[in-house]
């Protein structure tokens, strides 16, 4: 890799900018299946979950043949021609659909056992499991997009190493905000199902734009901030008028 070739820091920054982008949603479901821990033991499943995401990345990168040969049909049904990269990305979306709406009802009506107590907090390795498992959906969709973007293996694995720290630090304080206030959480899980349904349709060869989500995102994060500003305001009052 030529160091002074500006084409290949102009490649590195842009891909490593959509691999932070692409990792948001990662952040988010890890963000979500963490706050079910106890406390104690999120800070070092969410380190756990981002090494492996880094760690699928990687390995994935590596395979580029492979990663390459997932958009071959292996069937047909109806003259739809189903990829591996289809199914994976499809079972994927169906996975976050299921994840999105059960922790949603579970915030709404509240989790309870038959005795009326409320529910138990999930085990680490059941945690560990889960972001394992979206690790890999979204690990796919990351490396075939650095592939589609960019041809120097090097400059790849750099964005995705780079995105992934990135994530590393941002996991913890973003876990937190939304833990602090459940309004968020209820955000991040619409924001789940919206990924959810994009996977779906991409597993169907109905691609929707990633702008169209990311704008839909930004619009209600910075609606969900003015509320939480406004809701600060109003405590402030109230504490000052009493």
């Amino acid at each position: 890799m030529d160091l002074t070739d500006p084409q290949i820091w102009a490649s590195l920054l842009t891909l490593t900018a959509l691999e932070i982008v692409l990792g948001i949603d990662n952040i988010i479901f890890l963000s979500i299946v963490v706050a079910r821990l106890p406390k104690e033991q999120q800070a070092k499943a969410r380190m756990i979950g981002l090494m492996g995401a880094l760690g699928f990345r990687i390995a994935l990168l590596a395979s580029l043949a492979w990663i390459i040969g997932l958009k071959e049909p292996i069937f047909t049904i109806f003259d739809f021609a189903f990829s591996w990269r289809d199914l994976i990305l499809g079972g994927g979306g169906l996975f976050l659909l299921y994840k999105g709406t059960l922790e949603i009802h579970e915030s709404v009506e509240g989790g309870h056992d038959e005795d009326g107590t409320k529910q138990k907090t999930i085990t680490f390795a059941a945690a560990i499991f889960q972001i394992m498992m979206l690790d890999i959906i979204f690990s796919l969709d990351s490396v075939i997009t650095a592939v589609g973007m960019v041809d120097n293996l090097t400059v790849m694995v750099t964005a995705v190493v780079i995105a992934v720290i990135i994530m590393m630090v941002a996991s913890g304080p973003v876990a937190n905000f939304i833990q602090e206030h459940p309004t968020t959480k209820m955000l991040a899980l619409s924001f789940l199902l919206l990924v959810g349904v994009a996977l779906v349709a991409d597993g169907l060869h109905f691609h929707i734009p990633r702008g169209y989500l990311y704008f839909a995102i930004f619009f209600s994060a910075m609606v969900e901030v003015l509320n939480l500003m406004a809701l600060k305001r109003k405590k402030r009052a109230r504490d000052a008028a009493s």
